[in-house]
């Protein structure tokens, strides 16, 4: 969900991936969300961090703390963010509760996306 956010936030301007420690893949529950507020992610992968180790990537956001501690090295130069969120696919609910999970999850990613892009650009 936040690779959707930056994606739509930084419209081209820096190329954003999206990766995890242990990807797993797309979740309909996410893309759902997503769609409700007109970003399609339905085209996204789940890809492993270490596939992108050698682009030249100048801030990591992690946004679980298990990303934050499995995380791969990366140079010093490399800015380093964490925010961790409450994982929504954790949630053992009904499909429909299980929504309101993912619906606060991705309203919480969005504000801090939000306030992300705007430090970064100042």
């Amino acid at each position: 969900m936040a690779e959707g956010y930056l994606r739509k936030l930084v419209n081209q301007k820096h190329t954003i991936y999206s990766a995890g420690v242990k990807p797993e893949p797309l979740n309909q529950f996410a893309i759902q969300v997503m769609h409700e507020i007109g970003i399609d992610i339905s085209s996204h992968t789940s890809n492993h961090v270490d596939d992108y180790l050698d682009k030249g990537i100048d801030l990591v956001l992690t946004v679980c703390d298990n990303a934050k501690e499995n995380c791969p090295v990366f140079p010093e130069s490399v800015r380093k963010v964490h925010h961790s969120f409450t994982d929504p696919s954790g949630a053992w609910l009904e499909d429909g509760m299980k929504l309101n999970v993912y619906r606060k999850t991705r309203d919480e990613i969005q504000v801090y996306c939000t306030q992300l892009v705007v430090e970064i650009s100042s």
